[in-house]
């Protein structure tokens, strides 16, 4: 039977806590759930939770579960389930449209609610079918910094966040992950697709497919950190600074293979990679 989660409130002294003291919180967080199913994308978060989770609960008291949508980059499906592998994981994959979820493809600022009440809508479920006490994502002390609605629909369903709940930072994260030896520590950050499509425009299969091929063919030429954002029929770039003048220099195979996509005109952004940078929008 799920249960609700407990509120309690966090002590404002944890927010100095050692690293090594945040992975005591977590495991006892986890430990405390008894069993769960994990909100599992492959990215650098939810992999840490996954990977702790299995080490505090065991396999027999984990289910991952991967939504496979038009959302999710090609890349990523691929990388989850070898990761998932490696850790020995019990995993499942469901099969979910977002475009379907009426309000998602509008592309209002709400948005992620939309996404991740919809992702709750399959997971409850699973774990009622378990007979799995909890449902946790991959939220971390990050995350409340910025625009973030999807956390309303996890409060909503009562769905935990334990890295955030162990007030983990993204590199704290990465560090812990690098220790533990997870292949994800310095992985590049992981977000859907649709949040390259600028707030209020409709997202469509045809943009989402242009955007994944367009990132794959700019990683494919040796860029760590790649965003493509569509702003009607303008594609702007975003790789880290230090890669902005390799970009450049490989402007003439990017511009024709993306105007072959359906852009009309390509851009850099010469801010370099932002996180979320369309938020600014939302100002």
């Amino acid at each position: 039977m799920l249960r609700t989660p407990a509120k309690e409130p966090i002590d404002p002294a944890s927010q100095a806590l050692s690293l090594e003291e945040k992975y005591e919180r977590l495991k006892e967080i986890l430990a405390a759930l008894e069993s769960l199913v994990v909100a599992y994308s492959g990215g650098v978060d939810s992999t840490l939770l996954l990977k702790v989770a299995l080490d505090v609960l065991g396999p027999e008291r984990v289910m991952a579960v991967t939504a496979d949508s038009e959302t999710y980059p090609t890349r990523e499906r691929r990388e989850a389930r070898e990761i998932a592998a490696i850790l020995g994981a019990p995993l499942r994959i469901v099969e979910t449209s977002e475009l379907s979820v009426p309000g998602y493809a509008e592309n209002n600022r709400d948005r992620c609610y939309f996404c991740r009440h919809n992702l709750f809508e399959y997971l409850l479920p699973i774990a009622e079918e378990l007979g799995f006490s909890h449902v946790a994502y991959g939220l971390i002390a990050d995350d409340l910094g910025d625009y973030r609605p999807g956390v309303r629909a996890a409060i909503e369903r009562g769905v935990r966040g334990p890295l955030q709940e162990a007030l983990f930072t993204k590199g704290e994260v990465r560090e812990l992950s690098r220790r533990l030896g997870l292949p994800t520590w310095n992985k590049p950050a992981l977000a859907c697709l649709s949040s390259r499509v600028a707030y209020g425009e409709r997202i469509t299969k045809e943009k989402l497919s242009m955007i994944d091929r367009a990132e794959e063919l700019i990683r494919g030429l040796g860029f760590s950190q790649v965003r493509v954002r569509i702003h009607g029929d303008v594609a702007r770039i975003e790789v880290t600074p230090a890669e902005i003048p390799r970009l450049v220099e490989s402007r003439q195979e990017i511009v024709q293979a993306l105007r072959s996509y359906g852009c009309r005109f390509v851009t850099v952004d010469l801010a370099g990679f932002e996180s979320g940078s369309m938020n600014r929008s939302l100002a």
